[in-house]
């Protein structure tokens, strides 16, 4: 598959360039997708949710009644999970959620991903560019000039780029990875993917291995 090359003004520069089908034009997985996409879910949750069990609660440990007579269930101190303002039973503790998953799957998860990218024609390639100065305004120029304003931007660079990054920090639908750090959710949940013609190579050469 072949995708004209954009200069940051939107213009064609009348150059091409062939996504590699061992990357961008597999049967994608879904099965793959979803395991990829819920480990990196489950790595963003803390864990820290934590109830105090019986030994726990701060309280007489007292018997409220006696043992038989009752006339109803036993019952024991004032901390029992029975009673208001008592412990909680199987309550959530802090753990991790973290899973792991093999280098193949993953790699299989991303390639997957972007071959759903690739058949959407959501993915833009442009000439290697930088921005002499973090500017916003830049940013935003650039994503109007390739008419994707409207669209969710996940924009691929070869290496790590401050100005770059802090130009499209400040927006909530824009977003800079380097292309050794793309991952299959970030990919997923963009509306078009930027990337760059060495970022290009630099996906390629990580996943076509």
């Amino acid at each position: 598959m072949e995708v004209s090359v954009l200069n940051i003004k939107g213009e064609d520069t009348g150059r091409k360039v062939a996504l590699n089908d061992a990357v961008f034009g597999i049967e994608p997985n879904d099965h793959v997708i979803y395991l990829d996409v819920k480990q990196y879910m489950a790595a963003q949750r803390q864990g820290t949710a934590k109830s105090k069990e019986r030994s726990e609660i701060s309280g007489s440990t007292r018997k409220l009644g006696r043992q038989k007579g009752g006339g109803g269930a036993r019952r024991g101190d004032i901390n029992s999970p029975l009673l208001v303002g008592g412990a909680r039973v199987f309550g959530p503790k802090p753990r991790d959620y973290s899973f792991k998953l093999n280098k193949k799957t993953k790699a299989l998860a991303r390639k997957s991903a972007l071959s759903y990218k690739a058949r959407e024609n959501a993915i833009v390639v442009v000439e290697d560019f930088n921005l002499e100065t973090p500017k916003t305004k830049s940013f935003i120029e650039i994503i109007n000039n390739l008419n994707i304003a409207d669209k969710k931007v996940l924009m691929v660079l070869p290496e790590a780029n401050k100005n770059v990054y802090l130009s499209a920090r400040n927006l909530k639908r824009a977003k800079v990875a380097i292309a050794s750090d793309i991952n299959t959710y970030g990919v997923l949940d963009a509306g078009v993917l930027v990337v760059t013609e060495r970022a290009l190579n630099g996906i390629e050469s990580v996943l076509n291995k």
